[in-house]
């Protein structure tokens, strides 16, 4: 089973702090939990993009304006969502941070269920 794992963060993370994550990385990418996974650059450097009645909205800037601040992402291939909260509950940030875990859909499961609003 597929989960995406946010890492947040309530500021910008201070420079070598994705140091700190190096041994979790390999011991996950090692063990086969970690699919992908990337630290991302300032929200700051972020572009939001929106169609409204055929227009194109390109604005600077993190989609919603919150505290929270999305530092990186881990894609995470668990048995279920008790083994995702161990891996996540070892990562150096959940001491400094959020991680918020969320299952992939699959397209199929979303068309039975009728639920056309993840698409």
């Amino acid at each position: 089973m597929k989960f995406m794992m946010f890492v947040c963060t309530d500021s910008e993370p201070e420079t070598g702090v994705s140091d700190d994550c190096g041994p979790w990385v390999a011991a996950n990418d090692a063990n086969g939990r970690r699919v992908l996974g990337s630290p991302l650059v300032s929200s700051k450097e972020a572009l939001t993009v929106r169609v409204r009645n055929g227009e194109l909205l390109v604005t600077e800037g993190p989609f919603a304006a919150t505290q929270d601040v999305i530092v990186g992402f881990d894609i995470l291939e668990c048995a279920d969502s008790d083994e995702a909260i161990e891996v996540a509950r070892t990562h150096p940030l959940a001491q400094l941070g959020r991680l918020e875990l969320r299952p992939f859909a699959s397209l199929e499961e979303l068309i039975a269920r009728g639920d056309s609003s993840q698409s």
